[in-house]
């Protein structure tokens, strides 16, 4: 597929939901022909063995649906930010339409810069506990020996105003943690 996206592009989002759509959409269409297949035969054991693969076949089909239904409401950033965005992505790694999932919170990030001072993410929306967002954030990259320094911001010109004051990156000494950062974070990532 020529136009596949991968986790951290731009417009991933809308990409990743149409694809689940159809994935479920499949798994329901398979489940019901194994159910009505079952009437088609007269064997009493092939009528239990479609009734059983019907069966089977709702688990995977759940499993795809249930990210699907959680990501639901978040759709792909606005393009004005991604293209003021494009002028500082010698900045630092950029990743668009990030999902990042806990056990507790869903936390949709339109951008993320990580930088070798700082991960800078944008959040617009205001209902998310920044604050307990961050917590996780900052312990899952402890977790991953990295520097805890991650801010999430929810305002679109501060977050710019952030990514403009940074220092490109070329200028730190590259010790692969960048990389690695956005690796974490793309992992977890729906």
């Amino acid at each position: 597929m020529k136009n596949k996206k991968e986790k951290g592009q731009y417009g991933y989002r809308d990409y990743h939901k149409k694809m689940q759509i159809v994935k479920v959409l499949f798994g329901g269409a398979m489940i019901l022909v194994q159910l009505l297949a079952r009437n088609f035969t007269d064997n009493q054991a092939a009528k239990n063995v479609l009734t059983l693969m019907a069966i089977l076949s709702v688990l995977p089909t759940a499993n795809v649906a249930s990210p699907l239904l959680a990501s639901w409401k978040y759709k792909t950033g606005s393009r004005q930010l991604m293209e003021q965005i494009a002028g500082l992505e010698g900045t630092g790694i950029v990743l668009y339409d990030l999902i990042v999932t806990s056990k507790e919170m869903i936390i949709p990030l339109d951008v993320v810069m990580v930088h070798p001072n700082v991960v800078a993410a944008f959040c617009p929306f205001q209902k998310i506990d920044k604050k307990k967002a961050e917590k996780y954030l900052n312990e899952t990259f402890q977790d991953h020996r990295l520097d805890a320094n991650v801010k999430i911001i929810s305002e679109e010109k501060q977050f710019v105003k952030r990514l403009r004051d940074l220092k490109p990156m070329k200028e730190y000494e590259d010790d692969g943690s960048v990389e690695y950062g956005a690796g974490v974070l793309k992992s977890l990532s729906m």
